[in-house]
């Protein structure tokens, strides 16, 4: 069988009722020792799926594994710098060799939170370097290691998990903001790219999502904050849970014919512009 007709078999043009479920997938979740990352792990566990959490951080890649292996579920921890190619690779390879598939890819390891707030003329060459080839040249590699295996399957996800700096232009951040820019249209070319294999590709831009991870930002008082809520058409504080469901639905057979997008999760933010 071809590709073209598994893509016709799998599609629903047959009336099939579309599958909404992530049980036993193989979900690889960059950046998944905090934050973000370690609640969508621990979401896509509790729905069944196998969390790959990988994360620079070892010790943190361990804990978060062991939180989802105490209520009986299913992780695996990887130690990554999604910014070595010869990393990256290794790092699907583990996946691949356990658990022969990987069915969805989330790019979601970025630097942010330790970076200094400050104007453009006064960020270092090498920071700037640092922050591209992590937020940028990360997601490439990874979309990359994948990308055969999920051909092969005639079926991957691959979820870019940009931000809404892109939109509100935050200032005194600009390579962080570049970087989130560059996902949306890497996430555009790879879905031509990818599309004809059964593999999609889509971009996630999050509000200003709460966490654990402490962020060195003067700017962000509890005042800034509430003016950000304020412009929200939902009027309350995003937290990690908020994202999931939107990562974990684009993950799904169901949505096979999703594709190329970038999505907000923001509260309605970008509905009060």
């Amino acid at each position: 069988m071809d590709t073209s007709e598994e893509l016709n078999r799998l599609s629903s043009v047959n009336g099939e009722a579309r599958d909404f479920s992530v049980k036993d997938r193989v979900v690889l979740i960059t950046g998944a020792g905090q934050g973000i990352g370690r609640e969508l792990a621990r979401q896509f566990a509790a729905a069944g799926s196998v969390a790959v959490i990988a994360d620079v951080n070892a010790a943190n890649a361990k804990a978060v594994s062991a939180e989802i292996e105490a209520e009986g579920l299913k992780a695996k921890p990887i130690s990554v710098d999604v910014a070595d190619e010869a990393s990256v690779d290794a790092m699907v390879k583990a996946v691949v060799d356990e658990f022969g598939r990987v069915d969805a890819l989330v790019n979601n390891a970025s630097l942010f939170s330790s970076l200094p707030k400050r104007s453009f003329d006064q960020i270092p060459l090498a920071e700037w370097r640092k922050v591209m080839d992590v937020n940028v040249t990360g997601v490439f590699l990874c979309a990359r290691a994948v990308a055969e295996t999920m051909k092969k399957q005639v079926f991957g996800r691959i979820i870019n998990i940009s931000s809404d700096s892109v939109h509100r232009g935050t200032k005194n951040y600009l390579h962080y903001v570049t970087s989130k820019s560059a996902l949306i249209g890497m996430s555009n070319s790879l879905a031509r790219e990818l599309g004809p294999h059964g593999v999609t590709v889509n971009c996630i831009r999050p509000g200003t999502v709460e966490t654990e991870v402490e962020e060195r930002m003067t700017n962000l008082t509890p005042e800034v904050r509430q003016r950000s809520i304020d412009l929200q058409c939902i009027p309350r504080t995003i937290v990690p849970s908020d994202l999931a469901g939107l990562v974990m639905f684009l993950t799904t057979p169901a949505a096979s014919f999703i594709t190329g997008q970038t999505i907000a999760c923001d509260g309605g933010y970008t509905h009060s512009f």
